[in-house]
Order: C-alpha cells, then structure tokens, then sequence
C-alpha cells in the first residue's frame, strides 16, 4: 500500500498552509495498493521529535475502503470521523513545533483494517483511535514531511 500527498513529497517540507502558522488546514492525501480484505482505513498524524514525546495531531477512522484519497481541509468536513488530537481539540491541528526547536518530523500513517468500524467512544483520542486500529491493521503505509519554526 501507497501513502502521497500532491502537497509535498516523503520527506520533504510540509507547506506552511497546512501548519499552526498557516491556515491549518489538513493536507490532501492519496493512497492505492489497499489489500482486497480491507474493510475500513484509519489515517493518523503524529510528531515523535516533541520535546514531551509523541505529540498527536489527527486520527481519522472508520473510513469506508472505497475511498482512496482526502482533499485538502477535508478535516473540516463533519461526517469524517475524527478523534480528539492532543491540541484537546477533534480534528487536525496541523505541525507546530517550538520556535527554534528544530525540524519535526510529520507521520502521516495509513492503516489498512479487516473490521469496518472501530468501537470508539465519544471524545476518543488519537492513542484511542490506535490502540483499537491496531487490533484489526493488515498493512500500513507512511508519509513524513516535516516543519521547522
């Protein structure tokens, strides 16, 4: 399975359209290669480079295995089912590291599951969100990008 954006390459700079200092929207995202028995996907967002470790910005479930890609600011559309990022806020926050901290790197993940729906509560985190994805994953694909402020 295949992880792009048409926004920036892997491993390249994520424009700053899609961070803190932008617009924050969320970045649109392809992907193909999805196994025949994929029954839902789950895409989530996180920076290992945080000074206080793992910081999580978006958890998107429960996607319907028709779907092989999300536009930019898709995030913003409510019938997305999206968990509670560590902003405390559900949806995407966007990268935004600590002036002068250096390059963060960006993990965009896609996880491909054999159950259709995740037994998530409401104001489930991203952890959450994971934990229970990982239950069902059958493969995963991943694109970095990162931010420096």
């Amino acid at each position: 399975m295949k992880l792009v954006s048409n926004a920036f390459a892997d491993g390249a700079a994520i424009p700053r359209r899609f961070t803190c200092d932008g617009e924050n929207l969320s970045p649109p995202l392809q992907w193909s290669g999805a196994p025949a028995e994929t029954q839902s996907f789950v895409l989530l967002c996180d920076d290992p480079d945080a000074p206080g470790g793992t910081w999580h910005h978006w958890a998107v479930y429960d996607i319907p295995p028709v779907l092989t890609e999300l536009t930019d600011g898709a995030a913003q559309n409510t019938n997305l089912k999206q968990a509670a990022n560590d902003f405390r806020k559900v949806g995407y926050g966007g990268p935004c590291p600590p002036h002068g901290h250096g390059r963060h790197h960006y993990h965009f993940r896609l996880l491909a599951l054999s159950t259709d729906h995740l037994p998530a509560t409401a104001g489930a985190s991203c952890r959450d969100i994971e934990r229970e994805a990982r239950k069902h994953a059958i493969t995963e694909a991943i694109l970095v990008g990162w931010y420096e402020r």
